[in-house]
């Protein structure tokens, strides 16, 4: 149950941005040009990131959705709850390990970043502009598990594969129609 009176008992991100649709529009205009933009990152990539942060930060709406469409781009069934277990030890890409390691330093100790950290990624192949865009998709998430926790939304399993497919099928661009 949302902590607004004005949200519905099931609402969500379309609900949440409705509150003030200008900041609502630049948001999700920010996720499609992140998440479905020119990145060397594909959009697979892109959203185990947003599904591992969110499970990182205990976010139930945004690891239930995010999960859901990187399981619709691909991603085998416990592959994140691997991760969140042990990131060194999940069945993923060995090239994305150091980026979600960076994912995972960057969302529990920001703080503690390192030189180290970034150069790990650069060693497995990675460019300064992938990096930059997971550290974007990483700050997103944060932000986007905070929005959806401080409003008090948790969602349900039957939104999240909802969600998940329509995000993986059209992306983030559908959501502006319902902030005009």
């Amino acid at each position: 149950m949302p902590f607004f009176k004005s949200l519905p008992n099931d609402a969500g991100v379309r609900h949440i941005l409705q509150l003030n649709k200008p900041a609502g529009r630049t948001l999700i205009e920010f996720h499609q040009a992140l998440l479905r933009g020119d990145s060397p990152l594909n959009a697979a990539q892109l959203e185990l990131i947003a599904a591992y942060v969110s499970g990182l930060n205990a976010c139930q709406y945004c690891y239930g959705v995010h999960s859901e469409t990187a399981k619709a781009f691909g991603l085998a069934e416990g592959t994140l709850e691997a991760l969140l277990a042990d990131v060194n030890a999940a069945p993923v890409d060995p090239r994305m390990r150091p980026l979600l390691a960076y994912a995972n330093k960057l969302t529990v100790s920001p703080a503690r970043m390192t030189q180290a950290d970034a150069d790990a990624v650069f060693a497995a192949g990675w460019s300064e502009r992938a990096l930059h865009d997971a550290v974007l998709t990483v700050c997103l998430f944060n932000f986007m598990n905070r929005l959806l926790e401080g409003h008090g939304c948790k969602g349900a399993p039957e939104i999240y594969g909802a969600r998940g497919k329509a995000l993986k099928d059209e992306g983030y661009a559908p959501l502006l129609k319902l902030l005009q």
